[in-house]
């Protein structure tokens, strides 16, 4: 199971956080508690959150008190210089990014390799587990691209339509 981190302050701004913490907002802490009361009976065996702020901001809100693992392989693209940049300004870039970095940052291929190398582990050390990874954006395109086959410049410059959810099956023995 996939989810994003809830609603934070600059996703209300229209702010590209990238590698900075971002906060949750009033709304963002709300939907957190929503997230645990909709997953609590999903048989989940773990939790895995980026280690960036508002992933692990959600997830403790979402599920106090259960074994939660951070991971920096799922955090959000670096945008390096443009960390924090209005939304905006992002239109039309990030196919330009798939596989040249951000100025000072990564590209989307670096986090879909740091994401097959999470997923390796995970297919490793959880098989036949149900598992829940709290994270961003680019890591859904990652797992979309490296679990569904779907292309990356189709992904990027896709508007983002928030759900409950995403499922993704990662099959026994999984190698990427």
């Amino acid at each position: 199971m996939y989810e994003t981190h809830s609603t934070t302050t600059d996703n209300e701004a229209g702010i590209a956080t990238g590698w900075l913490a971002g906060e949750l907002s009033p709304r963002g802490r709300e939907e957190a508690g929503e997230l645990g009361a909709r997953r609590r009976d999903d048989g989940l065996a773990a939790v895995f959150t980026s280690d960036l702020q508002r992933s692990v901001q959600t997830a403790e809100i979402a599920f106090a008190g259960s074994g939660l693992y951070q991971d920096v392989r799922l955090r959000e693209c670096d945008y390096g210089q443009w960390n924090g940049m209005p939304v905006a300004m992002f239109d039309g870039e990030r196919s330009r990014r798939i596989e040249v970095p951000w100025p000072g940052g990564q590209s989307y291929r670096q986090v879909v390799d740091q994401t097959r190398d999470f997923l390796r582990d995970l297919s490793e050390a959880w098989d036949g587990d149900r598992v829940l990874v709290i994270a961003h954006s680019a890591n859904r395109w990652a797992l979309d691209h490296l679990l569904n086959g779907a292309a990356l410049e189709q992904l990027v410059d896709a508007p983002f339509v928030w759900q409950e959810g995403w499922t993704y099956v990662l099959p026994s023995g999984w190698t990427g």
